[in-house]
């Protein structure tokens, strides 16, 4: 991430299975599985883009069944690390309410309620064996050390927690112990998975942000337990601008964002978008009524139409939806139809997301965007679009009462 930016059962048995898997720890990688299982979408549609072996591919065609689909409660478990060279200032109490139930909450509205994230927060701080500087905790963690930690990390907890019980693990360090990097927060991936209270383990979050956190930071790196990419840009010698693909649109870009709301295509993968509510564009001209992404389906609606796609290839498609001030966008400063190009085969953090700036010559909120270039990428009333590079003209004709978007979209 970028920085610019049930009741618990309890098992007090030694950890069994998981020592040796993790001395081999510093031969995985802390990314994601690939292509992994598949679980055949019916969902999907003519229109989808297949899922590649890229890390996080956006192909959703099937969906990776290493990864929790949350289209139902998951439970997450919470486990508070201290250490021996610091005393913690705050409560697990206290930090809990860092994240939740803010980010509960941010998946109950981009879900529509088809989702609901659980938190189960352990009430104690449990105490790893060595000093927090013993483990060189920083953004790009050398491999050894990172499994040192989660080693330790999983050992400690296991004494308290029955891992068997979650969908989700949140490792929490102390943000005030001398060496704890707040960069350095990040889902760790296993490329076998380890085995705790006769469950397989193939990923956990570690947290260690400062109190309180980034906002949206844990929406962020949960979206990663879902399969889903980073979508900032990370300059090569870690200077310049990280916003430059997607700007505030989108969660996994920033978690500072403004509308950090999921793209359409996101909850399309995840299952919160079914086929009646995407368009699929064929060749000529055609109209399509969106609704706005972050509002919610009126009682006994189905939420209308929300994503509009056009393939352009094998290994590409345009998306179109409409975004406005409701739900995780309330704090938008634009509004309108947002246009951007969708990539199965680029791996997270190389732009399987790039938004399409409608107008390029201007930018907007300065005060509040996190790429002002891209604030006012939306096409409003009135207003066209040609796709560069691409035989593909958007045009929006009006907006009803309802607030929804008639948009023109000629092939």
């Amino acid at each position: 991430m970028p920085r610019q930016q049930t009741p618990v059962g309890v098992d007090r048995s030694p950890l069994r299975s998981t020592a040796a898997a993790l001395t081999s720890l510093t031969a995985l990688a802390a990314m994601s599985l690939v292509a992994g299982p598949a679980v055949a979408d019916s969902g999907a549609g003519p229109c989808a883009l297949t899922r590649t072996s890229a890390h996080h591919s956006l192909g959703l065609d099937t969906w990776n069944s290493s990864y929790p689909r949350p289209v139902r409660t998951l439970n997450a478990v919470m486990v508070f690390l201290s250490f021996p060279d610091s005393r913690p200032r705050a409560t697990p109490q206290q930090i809990t309410a860092d994240y939740f139930p803010a980010t509960s909450d941010f998946f109950e509205r981009a879900s529509y309620g088809k989702f609901r994230l659980a938190p189960h927060p352990q009430a104690q701080w449990v105490q790893m064996p060595k000093r927090s500087t013993a483990y060189r905790i920083q953004r790009d963690w050398a491999p050894e050390d990172r499994a040192a930690y989660l080693r330790d990390a999983v050992a400690t907890a296991d004494r308290a927690v029955d891992f068997s019980a979650y969908d989700v693990v949140y490792f929490v360090a102390d943000p005030d112990a001398p060496g704890v990097d707040s960069d350095a927060t990040k889902v760790v991936n296993f490329d076998r998975p380890l085995r705790a209270d006769g469950t397989e383990l193939r990923r956990i979050v570690t947290v260690f942000e400062r109190h309180p956190p980034d906002r949206n930071v844990l929406a962020h790196e949960t979206g990663h337990v879902f399969d889903l990419p980073d979508l900032y840009h990370r300059p090569t010698d870690g200077k310049g601008d990280w916003d430059t693909y997607v700007g505030d649109w989108d969660v996994m870009g920033s978690q500072f964002g403004m509308a950090p709301d999921l793209f359409a295509w996101h909850k399309w993968k995840l299952g919160w978008l079914g086929p009646e509510q995407v368009d699929c564009v064929r060749s000529g001209t055609s109209l399509h009524t969106l609704q706005p992404l972050g509002e919610a389906p009126r009682p006994g609606g189905s939420g209308g139409t929300r994503l509009a796609v056009v393939r352009t290839g094998r290994d590409s498609a345009i998306a179109v939806e409409a975004r406005g001030s409701a739900g995780n966008d309330g704090d938008t400063c634009t509004e309108g139809v947002l246009v951007y190009r969708v990539r199965n085969e680029a791996a997270s953090g190389g732009g399987p997301i790039e938004v399409l700036d409608a107008h390029p010559d201007t930018e907007a909120c300065w005060d509040r965007s996190v790429y002002p270039p891209l604030a006012d990428a939306p096409l409003e009333v009135g207003e066209s679009f040609t796709v560069p590079g691409e035989r593909i003209r958007i045009e929006v004709a009006d907006r009803t009462q309802s607030g929804a978007y008639t948009v023109k979209i000629t092939t």
